[in-house]
């Protein structure tokens, strides 16, 4: 009998080397970092932040923060996690959680765990060591709310004379941009459980069925296949409506003789896969269908070719583009052709050229509306010293590739 291969996870150890990555960077100045509130009416699932996530890997503490704290001189306390007080009457309802203890560090691998109620004695402790603050969380547009962190470094700063407020809001989507190799496994295995729907969906895909069905089919496929969650809702858009970018109504019945364009995703451990295919509902692509299909798939390969270190998306999207558009199709191209992929599925994205350990989408696509001819196909990439590494490569891309997968059902 053999032993199953462990699934990918991300250790303790590799949280803690992030958050001292963080700490060394921070150049002695004082950070915060919010999980984020959740919906009151628990009406829809919460996740984290995911700045929070990638540091600490609590997923189920809305509220929560995580101070970082450079100058403490007790090495232990430079980066404090802080979970909301226990409430034993809203827990009766919600969730019970654990109280402070061994098992509870155990648990979130942090040495220093506490309550939200200390942080104003434990940041003003922190302001008059430092008197630099430093911004870590996404700012905000003049039109939205101000940033939580720095709403609340504010409120310090002005209580603590000499103490500066910096930007550092670009470390963490740079540290999050260059993926570890145990980030790569969740997104290959998220990869993996993706392909297991795309299968499905070439299986089952007849004329006559809703989009709603061929959604469902998919997503079948990966709650059954491991995954918990979806990395996004699932585009399901035939003939004209493969045309609509985002569509989401995936209400129409499927017509022979089109096109339907499925782009779709699975999560696990958080991580995120992004896959788009073009699939023809009755098994064979047409002439015409077929004639556009390829140059879409030769913009892809041209795109993932100019994937490496020190390229940008902007070098990947301009030779995916050049293709379509000596094509002569460059007008019926009307977005980026791909973005950064991991704890989001449109995933922080620094102004800054692809490091190694960089895994983006390459998605190109030709549509046009006249025709009622949508074409989209799209894989997720690993950056590599070696060269690009596709970690989507169980999903059949080619035409002939998918004809065959269809003629299977």
């Amino acid at each position: 009998m053999t032993t199953p291969a462990a699934l990918p996870t991300i250790t303790h150890d590799e949280y803690r080397a992030r958050r001292e990555r963080l700490l060394a960077a921070l150049e002695g100045s004082v950070g915060l970092v919010l999980a984020g509130e959740a919906d009151p009416s628990l009406h829809h699932p919460w996740h984290p932040h995911a700045h929070f996530s990638y540091l600490t890997g609590v997923v189920d503490e809305p509220g929560a923060m995580l101070l970082l704290d450079p100058r403490n001189p007790v090495p232990a306390k430079r980066a404090t996690l802080l979970l909301r007080p226990l409430n034993p009457e809203v827990e009766k309802w919600d969730g019970l959680r654990d109280e402070i203890g061994s098992a509870l560090r155990k648990r979130t691998g942090v040495d220093t765990v506490l309550r939200t109620g200390m942080l104003p004695r434990l940041l003003l402790e922190a302001t008059k060591r430092s008197r630099s603050l430093a911004c870590l969380m996404p700012l905000s547009g003049y039109s939205s709310p101000v940033s939580g962190d720095l709403q609340v470094l504010r409120q310090q700063a002005e209580r603590v004379p000499g103490t500066v407020i910096t930007d550092r809001s670009e470390l963490l989507p740079r540290m999050r941009a260059a993926k570890s190799p145990a980030e790569v496994a969740c997104i290959a295995e998220a990869g993996r459980i993706t392909a297991l729907g795309f299968a499905a969906a070439m299986r089952h895909l007849r004329a006559g069925m809703n989009e709603f069905d061929l959604q469902e089919c998919v997503e079948h496929a990966y709650r059954t296949g491991g995954a918990r969650e979806l990395a996004f809702r699932t585009i399901a858009g035939g003939g004209l409506n493969a045309t609509v970018l985002h569509y989401h109504a995936n209400d129409q019945p499927l017509r022979e003789g089109e096109l339907v364009v499925l782009d779709s995703g699975a999560k696990f451990n958080g991580y995120s896969a992004d896959v788009t295919r073009t699939l023809p509902v009755g098994g064979k692509f047409g002439k015409r269908q077929r004639e556009l299909y390829d140059i879409v798939l030769a913009s892809q390969a041209a795109a993932i070719a100019a994937l490496r270190p020190g390229a940008t998306l902007a070098d990947m999207d301009a030779a995916g583009r050049k293709v379509i558009a000596d094509a002569g199709y460059g007008d019926y191209l009307v977005h980026g052709l791909g973005h950064h992929l991991g704890l989001d599925t449109h995933d922080a994205s620094p102004d800054a050229p692809l490091e190694a350990g960089a895994v983006v989408t390459v998605e190109p696509g030709i549509y046009i509306a006249a025709e009622r001819i949508g074409i989209r196909i799209e894989d997720d990439v690993e950056v590599t010293p070696s060269g690009p590494r596709i970690l989507t490569p169980g999903i059949p891309r080619t035409a002939d590739e998918v004809e065959r997968a269809m003629a299977a059902r």
